[in-house]
């Protein structure tokens, strides 16, 4: 049993980095740079890194461990038993789970641990909330819902334009709102209907795109890009008033506008259009493989939640309408 000590249930807060042991600290920064460069993860999966194993650290460095070597088993279930204990969701919990174990095979790798100390550390499996959809319906009023204000003079022709591509595109094609954001005009081939998108761990696919998104996309390239476009605003497809490429803050706020605008409508996100695109793409007959593929998931396992929502909503269908249900 380990003779280290253990620490009050105060509230968790991670000390600065500079406070930590040296070893703890450059161990810190060596398993980022890894990540950044040999497993190319984006800046917000970093973030989310550096913040959980900083909070790892500090929890051992009270636990008096000064080196990735002295980390145990029980000084993991020791952070992870404090975080429950304020109150940390069981998602938090399996994701800083992860995160430790990703960095303790890391350790082992790296030859400042003899042993992997989370190869058997057991996390919560998250609760896998359904997500919440658009039925077909209502993906159609929400796309189609600027015609009714094409002659508002209090928005820009400009800005509906290019609002529109975001809410087509992020439709059409189901990828993520950073995916869209990062989109240079050679990506798309419009004669093809098609899009190449740089997804996560920069890997690349060709996605389809139908006529309306198509159609959205040539009246932005002709009628209102140019109007923004500066000479810093490079091959950027969609662009911010100021003529940078459009911030995917910005294209949120577009997608939850326009869904708020439209009465009855539940108030989603671009990760809601994503959502949608994928279920309605199985409820159409499409396979689970190619909803994988479209969506750039890693796993078939994620892309499987799609299912059960396509189930959970024949059944509450069926169960409205059939009169012995």
């Amino acid at each position: 049993m380990s003779t280290r000590g253990s620490v009050a249930a105060e509230p968790l807060r991670a000390a600065p980095e500079d406070a930590l042991p040296s070893p703890l600290r450059e161990a810190l920064d060596a398993f980022c740079e890894h990540l950044r460069l040999e497993r190319d993860v984006s800046p917000n999966t970093l973030r989310a890194y550096r913040s959980d194993l900083l909070s790892l650290l500090d929890h051992a460095a009270r636990m008096q461990v000064a080196t990735p070597a002295e980390i145990e088993l029980a000084t993991l279930r020791s952070w992870l038993a404090r975080l429950h204990t304020q109150g940390a969701s069981r998602s938090t919990l399996a994701r800083r789970a992860s995160a430790a174990r990703t960095f303790t095979a890391w350790a082992l790798r790296r030859g400042l641990a003899t042993t992997d100390a989370g190869a058997r550390l057991a996390s919560p499996k998250p609760q896998r909330r359904l997500p919440d959809v658009l039925r077909a319906g209502e993906a159609a009023a929400a796309l189609d819902g600027p015609a009714a204000d094409a002659g508002d003079d209090a928005t820009d022709p400009v800005e509906r334009l290019r609002d529109q591509v975001v809410l087509e595109v992020l439709y059409a094609t189901g990828i993520r709102v950073s995916e869209l954001c990062g989109l240079d005009i050679d990506d798309l081939d419009l004669e093809r209907q098609a899009v190449r998108v740089l997804g996560k761990g920069r890997k690349e696919r060709t996605v389809p795109v139908g006529q309306p998104a198509s159609d959205a996309v040539h009246a932005w390239l002709a009628d209102g890009r140019p109007r923004w476009a500066r000479p810093d605003s490079g091959s950027a497809l969609l662009l911010g008033v100021r003529g940078r490429r459009l911030d995917p803050r910005t294209a949120r706020r577009i997608v939850h506008d326009r869904l708020r605008s439209i009465p009855g409508l539940p108030d989603l996100g671009p990760h809601g259009l994503r959502h949608s695109a994928a279920t309605h793409l199985l409820e159409g007959g499409a396979d689970l493989r190619t909803v994988q593929e479209l969506l750039g998931h890693a796993t078939l396992a994620t892309t499987q939640i799609y299912t059960h929502v396509s189930i959970d909503r024949l059944r509450a269908t069926y169960e409205r309408a059939h009169p012995r249900a």
